[in-house]
């Protein structure tokens, strides 16, 4: 059939008429010219229509042939384009890491030094709220937020964290004690325990009675609507210092209480290739904390 094509027989034509030369496309490619003899040979075969004219000393393209490396070289570059969409480009290595939104927000200033000190080293960042080995990103590294208390011993502990409550600048001119906050419209983060009752409880002040009437599910998400005068957030306090330090119009108005958690890396399963790898971005990881 002529739909059913072998892709290699097609990036050798591509090759070949670009160049106009066998020995130049097998070069390119890592074949032999006879390898590159018989891919033309088995296309044209399978088209039924002869794609190039030979000489003894050149080679050019048949009528056809011309015709068709237009829809053929669209054909492969479509497939470069959306592979690297999709997956990202091609590096020497790449690990992928998986973090919260926040903590890549948080890790970006950073990540120059390591990519100046290994530049043939790829990463690939995704987040996840609900960590889950089944999906199908094959992670090396998690970066995970987890009680101090975690008996998981394969968890290497970064950093203790702490929340503080973060108003807009209209708002935070009318928070002057922790009581305050309970007149503020309420801003709760999913994937995180209740720092809402974490906050006020250590404050002394009930917390039963409050009710969230905006919720989404990343602290990069609620340090925006914070920032549009929306309400009030509890966050992690270095996730805060950095919307401030990066020009959100947001403000701290409190002081600092300890989450009991941490945040902490653990390195997965490693495919063999990567194992190097993946360690020196734990132990670069280490340093950033």
């Amino acid at each position: 059939m002529k739909g059913n094509l072998n892709l290699n027989w097609l990036r050798t034509f591509e090759a070949a008429a670009r160049h106009l030369s066998f020995t130049a496309a097998s070069r390119e490619l890592g074949l032999t010219q006879t390898a590159v003899s018989q891919h033309i040979k088995a296309l044209e075969g399978q088209l039924g229509q002869n794609l190039f004219i030979r000489k003894a000393k050149s080679l050019q393209l048949t009528e056809i042939g011309r015709a068709y490396l237009v829809s053929v070289r669209d054909s492969l570059e479509h497939i470069a384009f959306s592979t690297n969409g999709l997956f990202g480009p091609s590096q020497e290595t790449t690990i992928v890491v998986r973090a919260s939104a926040a903590m890549i927000i948080w890790l970006s200033p950073q990540l120059a030094s390591f990519q100046k000190a290994n530049p043939s080293i790829g990463i690939k960042l995704v987040t996840s709220l609900w960590q889950n080995d089944r999906e199908g990103h094959p992670v090396d590294v998690d970066i995970l937020l987890a009680a101090q208390s975690q008996s998981d011993t394969r968890m290497v502990k970064l950093s203790d964290e702490y929340i503080v409550p973060v108003c807009g600048l209209h708002t935070a001119k009318k928070i002057e004690m922790p009581k305050d906050l309970m007149t503020c419209n309420t801003i709760h983060v999913l994937g995180f325990d209740d720092h809402w009752a974490r906050y006020l409880s250590s404050h002394g002040l009930p917390y039963a009675d409050i009710s969230s009437r905006l919720v989404v599910d990343t602290s990069v998400a609620a340090c925006e609507l914070v920032a549009a005068e929306n309400g009030c957030t509890i966050m992690i306090d270095r996730f805060a210092q950095q919307a401030i330090a990066t020009g959100r119009q947001i403000r701290i108005v409190g002081d600092p209480v300890d989450t009991g958690q941490a945040h902490y890396f653990l390195q997965r399963k490693i495919r063999s290739a990567g194992s190097q790898v993946s360690t020196a971005f734990c132990d670069w990881l280490k340093t950033c904390f």
